[in-house]
């Protein structure tokens, strides 16, 4: 097998046009193999075989330093940069990353997680790269979905302003390259690239400068060269990236190896920011994921032959309980109105588009104009529900606190995948949403343990309030001991009795809690166990009640800024005492693997739980 003798990018530059056809391939089976048993995203890294292979033949890497946008699509990059032997632990505990990991590799030269930023970052690298007079190329590999992000704007715009030396790999894999538009683009690409063509323009330039006749004779050959490259070209990409001070080149076949090694030389040698657009397929070689590519774009395991799952899920996900409880909530009031960031399907509101299509909004990935846009729409009558992942939500900090707080305004933020998140790693935990919430006036605060809860709660929100923040995790289990009974904000509800202790729960944590509480019980403690629903406002008769016995916080939040001390502070407030102990991730960023694993890692699985509380009692016995 040709990919098992492929160390490094040095390997990749030794190998003839066949080989890398069959190399290309390889590679093709080596993601479909491991994804269909690891899960992860597929589509987007089928579509970019040949443009990283191309990109690796061509640069000098880790010398030269490439950024991918999100990084989700690095698989190809990673199997190529010394680590096909442990690609089949992707995303698994303690395996390679999903996504770039600078601990992993010096060719991860940045970590990235979320959209958008890679062309602000790759611009900081070349900058760097400058004033330590150094000499090698910063390259942003950015998708055609992450330039919804304004940050992609706010950093063409400074690139192409500075004039700083650097590449930016626009990744179209939109749609495909129809034959024709495809024939004419590489005419036009070989013809831009061209030493020829560059020469001609520097001369152009140079004729400018000839008085009286120069200026008049530029305008017109300017003018035809325009109109020659907008006749050729599908769109005006050329036109919005010259305008922002970028020479663009493309757009090209993103699968044909050959083309784009020959464009990518070129722009290597060009002194000054540009563009290429590449266009890709998604899914490209698998005939399911070419299908069905939103699908495959993030997946869990599944069967190759048919690409269905391996394992169904055994109930809806939460997102799917929102979905349908917003449906019907809107069925009785046609104000409300749902938003989401690219994020239809992965939040659920894919069923809520189904009857109500036109009461969807998708903004792209744009989670700050989301957020005040719902501001707007909120301002002028309407009731809408924002549904994003709590790690993307972090976008939305100063929108939540200036157009929506500060003006009360009944927006309802859906943080779906609160908790540690799993398989994709640190950058996709949801463990800072209480920090950023919990301080903001006028916020209500809400976690759900059940995914009757959170139906509940979103019933409540129906009523006239302010702004409102609900966490939930992405499964939508209900818990046998939780009644099915109307939410009241401030109100917290006794699941079990019991005498020697109190723990409370915050959302997710309360399934925990039951299990500790039964631990603790085979050890002669009855532990009381709350659901603490309500994070903001906190029952406060509730606290008041248990002052008399230890009290313990569980949540699935980092401990800085989280419901713990939310309820320390609400204690000393009260002259009361504050927590025994507050369970929480305590200063770190959990890596990837599955939510167990990690819950293991950062000390919140029940056992740790139930040993800590008991050293923890037996050290105030003897105190």
């Amino acid at each position: 097998m040709l990919l098992e003798t492929i160390r490094g990018p040095e390997d990749l530059k030794k190998l003839s046009r066949p080989d890398m056809e069959t190399l290309g391939a390889e590679i093709r089976q080596e993601l479909i193999h491991t994804v269909s048993r690891n899960g992860g995203h597929l589509a987007s890294n089928l579509g970019v075989v040949e443009l990283t292979l191309a990109l690796h033949r061509v640069f000098d890497f880790p010398r030269d330093r490439i950024v991918f946008d999100v990084g989700h699509q690095s698989y190809v990059h990673k199997m190529i940069t010394g680590r096909y032997r442990q690609f089949a632990t992707l995303r698994q505990h303690q395996g390679i990353s999903g996504f770039p990991r600078r601990a992993e590799s010096p060719y991860d030269c940045f970590e990235t997680g979320h959209a958008s930023t890679s062309i602000s970052a790759a611009l900081g690298m070349a900058r760097a790269r400058d004033y330590r007079g150094e000499n090698h190329q910063c390259i942003a590999f950015v998708g055609d979905g992450a330039l919804t992000g304004g940050l992609c704007y706010e950093a063409l715009n400074d690139a192409g302003n500075s004039g700083t030396r650097m590449i930016v790999i626009l990744n179209d894999n939109e749609m495909s390259i129809a034959p024709n538009v495809g024939a004419l683009s590489i005419r036009l690409t070989n013809l831009r690239v061209s030493s020829e063509w560059q020469s001609a323009k520097s001369a152009m330039h140079k004729f400018r400068s000839i008085p009286v006749v120069g200026k008049p004779v530029y305008r017109i050959a300017h003018a035809g060269k325009t109109l020659m490259k907008t006749a050729l070209v599908k769109g005006d990409s050329i036109g919005f990236f010259e305008t922002l001070g970028f020479e663009y080149f493309g757009p090209i076949d993103g699968h044909n190896l050959e083309g784009l090694e020959k464009t990518l030389e070129k722009a290597k040698n060009f002194d000054g920011p540009c563009v290429i657009h590449v266009k890709t397929k998604k899914g490209y070689g698998y005939d399911k994921a070419e299908e069905r590519p939103e699908i495959f774009h993030g997946t869990p395991p599944f069967l190759v032959e048919t690409g269905d799952r391996t394992e169904l899920p055994d109930c809806p996900s939460s997102g799917h309980v929102m979905a349908t409880t917003l449906m019907e909530m809107a069925d009785q009031d046609p104000r409300i109105v749902a938003i989401t960031a690219a994020m239809p399907l992965g939040t659920g509101l894919d069923h809520f588009a189904e009857k109500y299509p036109k009461r969807l909004i998708d903004v792209g990935i744009a989670e700050e104009h989301a957020t005040t846009m719902a501001a707007g729409l909120a301002a002028g009558g309407m009731r809408p529900y924002f549904a994003v992942y709590a790690t993307f939500f972090q976008r939305c900090y100063d929108q939540m606190i200036h157009d929506v707080a500060m003006q009360d305004l009944p927006v309802v933020f859906l943080l779906d995948r609160s908790g540690i998140g799993g398989e994709d790693g640190k950058t996709h935990h949801g463990l800072f949403d209480f920090a950023e919430t919990l301080p903001v006036p006028g916020m209500t605060v809400l976690a759900p343990c059940d995914a009757r809860e959170l139906k509940r709660m979103l019933e409540w929100t129906q009523g006239e309030h302010g702004p409102v923040a609900i966490r939930y995790a992405k499964a939508g289990n209900d818990l046998p001991e939780k009644k099915d009974t109307p939410f009241r904000p401030g109100k917290w509800e006794v699941l079990r009795k019991g005498k020697d202790l109190t723990i409370l729960a915050a959302g997710t944590m309360v399934r925990q809690a039951l299990q500790v509480a039964a631990r603790l019980q085979k050890k002669g403690l009855e532990a009381a166990v709350v659901n603490c629903s309500s994070i903001r406002p906190l029952d406060r008769d509730l606290l008041r009640k248990n002052a008399a016995v230890p009290l313990f916080t569980l949540e699935e939040h980092m401990k800085t800024g989280g419901f713990g001390e939310y309820v320390a502070m609400c204690c000393l407030e009260m002259n009361q005492p504050a927590p025994a102990e507050i369970f929480a991730v305590d200063d770190i960023f959990p890596l990837h693997g599955s939510h167990s694993l990690l819950m293991k890692d950062v000390g919140l699985d029940p056992e740790t739980i139930c040993n800590r509380i008991l050293r923890k009692l037996e050290r105030s016995r003897k105190a």
